[in-house]
């Protein structure tokens, strides 16, 4: 018998996206958002689906990104930031802490929290992260949270022992 490998939709009609995004860095982090935003409508998500909200940085991130999870109203969040290294290991503790926040606020709640920090040691590598010669980490965060919440729903009642008809079998 062939494995079968399973892949999600990248569909986002029918879908709500919560966009938690850091006001630190907001020169950086608006593009981010503006790349989430673009990725979502491109696939489909109408703009009243998408609801942006403003932490102060990214240590805040997690709480925001559990709170919207825990709502139901969502069916994947897209926590996006920048942390620049600095001359102190502050960088260290804030993006750690951070990814960390948001993994767990993704296994607390079952919900895809996706993880758009970008970590950068210079100005000039975290701004072709957003937006520029690198790409936009906003936008394939949001791409990647498509694809989770359709796999999300097309997982759902596996654990019933439900027989289940993925359409996107490789």
């Amino acid at each position: 018998m062939q494995t079968k490998i399973e892949f999600g939709n990248i569909s986002a009609e029918d879908f709500r996206f919560a966009v938690v995004v850091a006001r630190w860095h907001d020169e950086l982090t608006s593009k981010l958002a503006d790349g989430a935003v673009d990725a979502l409508t491109r696939a489909g998500a109408p703009k009243e689906s998408i609801e942006i909200f403003k932490v102060p940085g990214a240590f805040e991130l997690p709480v925001a990104a559990m709170k919207a999870a825990e709502t139901g109203l969502f069916d994947a969040v897209i926590a996006l930031g920048v942390v620049i290294r600095g001359e102190t290991p502050h960088f260290d503790y804030v993006a750690g802490q951070a990814a960390a926040g948001i993994m767990q606020a993704s296994m607390d709640t079952g919900i895809p929290v996706m993880f758009g920090l970008v970590t950068a040691d210079t100005q000039e590598q975290a701004e072709a992260r957003c937006g520029g010669a690198v790409g936009n980490k906003g936008f394939e965060a949001a791409m990647s949270a498509i694809e989770m919440a359709n796999l999300s729903r097309e997982m759902e009642g596996l654990d019933q022992g439900e027989d289940k008809v993925f359409p996107h079998v490789v």
